[in-house]
């Protein structure tokens, strides 16, 4: 009986990517600016397995997140493991590990694979990865003004001028103290309150409205009075005049005005930015694009004192953010800042006859030591179709092997953007490949 054969696709996984060589290079084309950023504000980096034990995420992490969004199984010894949905958690029990062997303030930086079962869309997918800055240690501002200051220069950097983009402030501070002071709210409500406000922008006005009208019932007025505020001293107006209040006001004006000495002014408070996670305790941040084809946050972060905590009951004061590459590719393909592909191979040596082969791995072998990389035919297509596939990869430059190139010990080393060729020999083809 003739066995069945089964077709399988090959489509991947839904919301998630292949990576092919022109996205390869993309992506290392972001995370090399990723790493010259933190490295360049003292930042080393870190790295963790994807496999986390579920109960870490349902310490801290958002109630949606742990209940909808993870990727969650037991595993052969019967244990509860989580696919990594963030870094956060996971670099706090690092900390917390080797509080006592560690040197604050610690600056780390991670580019970990994370995993959300979420419906994919655009700057959103099922598997992306995401850079992730931390700064333990430091209890005053200057954590987030180094933090921010360096999630700024990270735009900067891909590309983006100060009028492309905002970073939005906010503080869990106040808004705490708003939501259980204020309106006298029960934790459940609070809570309740703070994810409506984190998906205001999703909703239209008339039903953001009558949602906080349902759990505010007669004081819903003065909070959406306090939270339509037109800008920072507007809101603060509204605001007692006590000083528990001037405190947590001053903190966002301290930090702002620091921001600006660095020549960061694209900065403005907004007291509808709550971030998305339980964990944080202090100002929370998002850099927004301002582009009207893709206006959305990009990424943010905030503080997050109370996090360590939760594996031996020490507080460790921590700033830190997280930026996907999935939005970043997004907001460079917008503004038409991704880079043009090119191969990592400088050379392909074409050979005229299966005979001229072995010469070429030589000669390769000549040039790589020095810098140059070379991919050498091991096919027997002629030179024509030779030169087509190497073309096509798009790789620069190409050289001909043969008997009169053996004999005379010179090569026509073309370059196959501009059809433009030059002699070489053995002892100069590698300047004038390098230095071209």
């Amino acid at each position: 009986m003739e066995k069945k054969v089964i077709k399988l696709s090959t489509e991947a996984y839904k919301g998630v990517r292949d990576f092919y060589p022109e996205d390869m290079f993309i992506q290392n084309y972001i995370f090399n600016i990723f790493k010259k950023v933190c490295e360049s504000y003292g930042y080393n980096e870190y790295n963790a397995s994807v496999l986390e034990p579920a109960d870490l995420y349902r310490a801290k992490s958002s109630e949606e997140i742990v209940t909808e969004q993870t990727y969650t199984f037991t595993d052969r010894g019967d244990r509860e493991v989580t696919l990594r949905p963030e870094m956060t958690p996971t670099v706090a029990r690092m900390v917390s590990a080797r509080k006592q062997e560690l040197s604050f303030p610690l600056r780390w930086y991670s580019i970990p694979n994370l995993f959300r079962y979420e419906k994919p869309q655009k700057g959103r997918l099922r598997e992306h990865w995401q850079l992730n800055v931390d700064l333990f240690g430091v209890t005053d501002t200057s954590a987030e003004v180094e933090v921010v200051s360096l999630a700024y220069t990270i735009m900067k950097e891909i590309g983006l001028k100060d009028t492309d983009f905002q970073i939005r402030l906010n503080s869990r501070k106040i808004m705490n103290y708003i939501l259980s002071d204020l309106m006298s709210l029960d934790e459940v409500t609070a809570q309740k309150i703070c994810r409506l406000i984190d998906k205001k922008q999703k909703m239209s006005t008339e039903d953001f409205d009558l949602a906080v009208k349902e759990l505010l019932t007669e004081k819903s007025a003065e909070f959406l009075t306090l939270l339509n505020s037109q800008n920072f001293e507007e809101f603060v107006s509204k605001l007692p005049k006590g000083q528990e209040v001037v405190e947590k006001v001053d903190e966002i004006r301290e930090v702002v005005a620091k921001l600006e000495k660095l020549g960061i002014t694209n900065v403005i408070f907004d007291q509808t930015l709550m971030r998305g996670f339980d964990y944080y305790t202090g100002i929370v941040f998002e850099v927004f694009d301002n582009n009207p084809e893709n206006r959305r946050s990009v990424f943010g972060g905030g503080r997050y004192d109370d996090l360590l905590a939760i594996f031996d009951g020490q507080k460790v004061p921590a700033f830190g953010f997280g930026a996907g590459d999935v939005i970043i590719r997004d907001i460079m393909e917008t503004y038409k800042l991704l880079p043009e592909y090119r191969p990592k191979t400088d050379l392909y040596i074409c050979t005229l006859a299966k005979e001229y082969q072995e010469y070429g791995n030589e000669l390769a072998q000549k040039l790589r030591p020095v810098g140059v990389k070379v991919a050498v035919n091991l096919t027997d297509k002629k030179v024509g179709d030779q030169i087509k596939s190497a073309d096509k990869q798009k790789i620069p430059y190409i050289i001909c092997l043969g008997e009169d190139e053996l004999k005379k010990g010179e090569f026509k080393l073309k370059n196959l953007k501009t059809g433009e060729e030059k002699v070489a020999t053995e002892d100069t083809m590698a300047s004038l490949i390098l230095n071209s």
